[in-house]
């Protein structure tokens, strides 16, 4: 794995694009600080721009370098989550603008995911995770579900036997409302 791993840092570090597993579908990601990656993310899904992407970390001490303020009942939210969650954090820093929503909003995991984990720790900088289908189409949950025209335009394709999810199936998304409430997005 740590061949793998450095290949794929490497690839991250030069603004290319790949097609990775997580810790629930598979996805395709780039260096979260870069334009030029996450605008051709938005070009190979036919994306709009307004809709922000989702960035995987490592760990949760982390976060407090993305976002300008994280709200107090994140740190104790966090420690009993017991499946993938995404959290959508206001004010987000550090970050390529491309990747944030229009009020600056960003959308955070911590990924349970070994390759994911060791990834992100090799580039030292957040992931772009966006799951690897068209827009409007639906998630593709495992490698074979992944369409062709995907495929063809990713820069590098890490391989299958990476992927360990149980869930295969897109994370919850809450949001944060202030230091004390959350709403969630999707369940």
């Amino acid at each position: 794995m740590e061949e793998e791993i450095e290949k794929c840092a490497q690839m991250l570090r030069e603004g290319k694009v790949i097609l990775y597993p997580t810790d629930t579908v598979w996805g395709i990601g780039c260096d979260a600080t870069n334009d030029e990656a996450i605008e051709r993310i938005y070009n190979i899904k036919q994306r709009q721009e307004s809709k922000s992407m989702i960035i995987l970390l490592d760990r949760m001490e982390r976060i407090p370098y993305y976002i300008s303020r994280v709200p107090l009942i994140a740190w104790d939210l966090m420690e009993h989550i017991d499946r993938p969650t995404t959290c959508i954090y206001p004010q987000a820093r550090n970050l390529s603008s491309k990747a944030m929503a229009a009020d600056h909003s960003i959308a955070i995991r911590i990924v349970r995911n070994s390759f994911c984990r060791k990834l992100i720790k090799a580039i030292d900088r957040p992931l772009v995770s966006t799951s690897a289908n068209l827009s409007g189409q639906p998630a593709a949950a495992t490698f074979h579900e992944i369409s062709p025209e995907i495929i063809k335009q990713m820069d590098y394709v890490v391989p299958e036997k990476y992927a360990v999810s149980t869930d295969y199936k897109p994370s919850r998304i809450i949001r944060f409302m202030d230091d004390y409430n959350f709403v969630v997005v999707r369940e």
